[in-house]
C-alpha cells in the first residue's frame, strides 16, 4: 500500500492510530491476551508489551499459557512455574504453565482431602480423571486454567499479559465455561441417578481410600469451585475495560486469514479486539512501488549475485504489501494495526527487547518517504 495514501485516508476518516499506545494509556485494563497462529511472534509481541505497560503500571505479570514456551528463551532468563522478576526491571515479572502438572497437582490435593494416601487410591484417582478427561475433551485444561486465575488474582498484579499458545488452543480456553457446564451437568446427572456411584467407580479403580462419597463430593465441589470461578472469569473477559485481545500475524496468506477466524471468534465469545499486530514487515516506512523505481533505476549497475537478492527481496515485498493492503481494508477503519519492521537480528534478551518495544507505541512513520 502506498504510504501517502495512507496519509490521506487517516486525515479524512480519522483512523485508529496504527499503534498499541491504547493499551498501554488504558489505565483500567487488568487482563491483555495476545494471540494468532503458530510462529508469527507472539511471545515477542507479548513481551515487548509487557515492557511497554512496566513503564507506566505498578506490577506487571507476563504469563505463558503456551505448552511449548518461549518466555525463557525471549527474555533470556530461567522462568518457571511461580512468578520470576525479570532482569533489570523491579515491577516485571513472568510465569509458564503447564496443563498437566496442574492436573497432577489438583488430583494430589483431591487424594489428600478425600483419604486416599495408598499408591492404589493414586493410581485409581488418576484412571477415574482420565477418563473424565477422555468424555469431556478440555475439561484438563479448563481446570489447569481456573487453577491458574485462582493464583494469578491472589498475586497483587495490576495487569496480567497472557502470551497464548496458537489460535485453535487459545479458542478453546474462551469456551471453558461451556465445556464445564457439560462436565457438571454430566457428573451431576451421573450423581443424581446412581447415588454413589462415581466414588464406587473411583473406589473400585483403587481410589476413594476407604470413602467413595468422599471422593465423589470432592469431584463435584472441584468442578462447582471452578465452574464458579471460570464463570466469573468470564465476565471479566467480557468487558472491554478490563480485559482486550492483541491478534499477532505476518503478512502472508493463512496469517491473515487465521486472524479473520480468531476476529470473527472472540467477537462470537463477545471478548474486546481493536488492535492488530503485523510481524515481520519489510521496510514498513516503503512500499514496493518506491523500491522498484530503486531497483529498476540501480540493477544495470548490480552484479548477477545482488540482482538476484534484490529481485527475490523485491518479490516478497509486493506479496507482503498486497496483504498488508487487505488488512488495512478489512481492519483499518477500526482496529490499530501495527507494522513492527523485520529486523536483521533476533530479538532475544532485555537489552533487545525494550529498544524494539518502542516500535509498539511509536510505529514506523509511514507518511515520511525518504529516499534511498
Amino acid at each position: 500500500i502506498k504510504s501517502n495514501q495512507i496519509k490521506m485516508s487517516e486525515e479524512e476518516f480519522d483512523l485508529p492510530e496504527p499503534s498499541l499506545k491504547n493499551i498501554v494509556d488504558q489505565k483500567t485494563l487488568q487482563w491483555v491476551f495476545v494471540g494468532g497462529k503458530g510462529g508469527v511472534g507472539k511471545t515477542t509481541t507479548s513481551c515487548c508489551l509487557a515492557i511497554q505497560l512496566a513503564q507506566t503500571r505498578k506490577k506487571v505479570l507476563i504469563v505463558s499459557t503456551d505448552p511449548a514456551h518461549n518466555l525463557s528463551d525471549a527474555f533470556c532468563q530461567k522462568i518457571g512455574r511461580e512468578p520470576t522478576p525479570i532482569t533489570g526491571f523491579d515491577n516485571l515479572s513472568a510465569m509458564e504453565i503447564d496443563a498437566n502438572d496442574d492436573m497432577e497437582e489438583m488430583q494430589r490435593s483431591m487424594q489428600e482431602s478425600a483419604g486416599a494416601n495408598d499408591d492404589d487410591a493414586e493410581s485409581g484417582l488418576s484412571s477415574f480423571m482420565a477418563e473424565l478427561t477422555n468424555s469431556i475433551p478440555g475439561i484438563d485444561e479448563a481446570m489447569s486454567f481456573s487453577e491458574l486465575m485462582k493464583q494469578v488474582q491472589t498475586l497483587d498484579y495490576e495487569v496480567v499479559v497472557f502470551d497464548t499458545a496458537p489460535t485453535g488452543h487459545t479458542l478453546r480456553l474462551l469456551s471453558f465455561p461451556t465445556i464445564l457446564e457439560k462436565a457438571l451437568g454430566k457428573v451431576m446427572d451421573l450423581k443424581d441417578r446412581f447415588g454413589g456411584l462415581i466414588g464406587q467407580a473411583a473406589g473400585m479403580m483403587g481410589g476413594g481410600g476407604n470413602d467413595p462419597a468422599a471422593m465423589q463430593d470432592m469431584l463435584v465441589g472441584r468442578l462447582e469451585e471452578t465452574r464458579t470461578v471460570i464463570n466469573q472469569v468470564n465476565t471479566t473477559f467480557q468487558d472491554p475495560a478490563l480485559t482486550t485481545f492483541v491478534c499477532v500475524c505476518i503478512p502472508e496468506f493463512l496469517s491473515i486469514y487465521e486472524t479473520e477466524r480468531l476476529v470473527q471468534e472472540l467477537s462470537k465469545f463477545g471478548i474486546d479486539s481493536h488492535n492488530i499486530v503485523v510481524n515481520q514487515v519489510l521496510f514498513p516506512e516503503k512500499d514496493a512501488e518506491e523500491l522498484g523505481e530503486w531497483y529498476e533505476a540501480a540493477k544495470d549497475q548490480l552484479p548477477k549475485e545482488a540482482k538476484e537478492i534484490c529481485a527475490k527481496m523485491m518479490a516478497r515485498k509486493r506479496m507482503q504489501d498486497k496483504y498488508i493492503g487487505q488488512c488495512f481494508d478489512l481492519y483499518g477503519d477500526d482496529f490499530h494495526v501495527t507494522l513492527m519492521p523485520l529486523l536483521d537480528h533476533e530479538v532475544r534478551g532485555v537489552d533487545k527487547l525494550k529498544p524494539f518495544s518502542e516500535n509498539l507505541v511509536d510505529p514506523v512513520d509511514l507518511e515520511e518517504s525518504t529516499g534511498i
